[in-house]
């Protein structure tokens, strides 16, 4: 096969594969349907007779998440040949709510399933997969982490024949640093394969990793899928009407990503300044309470009484006696 056909165009012109506009243009199309199957099998870690061989893309859309009702759609939803349901998400931007997001879009699919006169034996397993530009877990060095639904104690599952919950995440910068450290093998492993195509280029950094272009190279002369994969992201980051709105999904991602880090500086300068004034204020408020404690002891030492010194000082008998009882120890 010809190394030099692999692309003909320059790799800067290529989409990151990591905003949500470019990744559903690539594996939430029926016609990439086969591409999808392979990286979800690789995600999965499913081979054999139990791997998927079919899928049917759900458009579908969730309501209500937000105040004022937006309809958020799920970045692609498939069903398997086995009733399954596989949500993958790909988030180029952390806004520090993944966790719960996941968790709602998981309830949400599992619960829309159950329609009328259905029991809820008939429920099908729900798979999250959840593709983030950022960490998620600083206490895991792996990239990829699983969750299923345990008992706490000795860890066996709630559902060991049929998981209906699995959330997965892969974090893509963790990947990308054990790549460049030469702790990953793409020969061995189909998902690093797959992962290096999302991870070649960094449309926030505006950078292109030619490294890993070049082992992507040589991966596509052996494997069909991936070599298939690259020819239509190749197809995607050249057509007219396809860059307008990748260019356009991309500023907006920015500029949200933007909007969110100014308001957290925001807020933490207005903190500061808060805590700034309330401090001088407690301050000057404990300087007023012992100077007025400094007061009533030098009164109680010239035999004021207690009445003498309520009216002069406006204190209740209660303070003066608390005073009184703090000097005397």
């Amino acid at each position: 096969m010809n190394r030099k056909a692999i692309r003909r165009i320059p790799l800067e012109k290529f989409f990151d594969l990591k905003v949500d506009f470019a990744f559903k243009q690539l594996f939430g199309s029926e016609k990439n349907k086969k591409i999808t199957i392979v990286f979800l099998n690789a995600v999965l870690k499913l081979t054999g007779r139990d791997t998927i061989k079919e899928v049917t893309f759900i458009q579908h859309e969730l309501g209500g998440e937000y105040q004022d009702d937006k309809q958020s759609r799920l970045d692609i939803l498939v069903k398997t040949q086995n009733g399954d349901f596989i949500n993958v998400e790909i988030q180029l931007s952390n806004q520090q709510d993944m966790t719960k997001r996941t968790l709602y879009y998981w309830a949400k699919m599992y619960e829309t399933q159950l329609v009328r006169g259905m029991g809820y034996s008939e429920l099908r397993p729900t798979i999250t997969i959840n593709i983030c530009n950022f960490t998620m877990f600083k206490d895991n060095k792996d990239y990829h982490s699983t969750y299923h639904l345990y008992e706490d104690r000795i860890l066996s599952r709630l559902m060991p024949d049929e998981d209906v919950l699995e959330i997965h995440f892969i974090e893509m910068n963790k990947f990308i640093t054990l790549w460049h450290e030469e702790k990953l093998d793409a020969l061995d492993d189909i998902l690093i394969r797959w992962l290096l195509l999302l991870g070649m280029v960094d449309g926030r950094k505006k950078r292109v990793y030619a490294e890993i272009y070049r082992e992507l190279e040589e991966l596509a002369m052996k494997d069909e899928n991936l070599r298939a994969a690259f020819d239509t992201w190749e197809e995607i980051s050249q057509a007219p009407e396809t860059i307008l709105a990748y260019q356009s999904r991309l500023k907006y991602i920015l500029d949200e990503e933007a909007r969110y880090i100014d308001g957290i500086n925001k807020g933490r300068e207005q903190g500061l300044e808060q805590g700034l004034e309330q401090g001088i204020e407690q301050g000057i408020e404990q300087g007023r309470k012992q100077e007025q404690i400094e007061l009533v002891k030098k009164l109680l030492k010239r035999h004021e009484t207690v009445e003498e010194i309520m009216d002069l000082l406006g204190l209740s008998r209660e303070e003066i006696e608390r005073i009184k009882s703090l000097d005397l120890l």
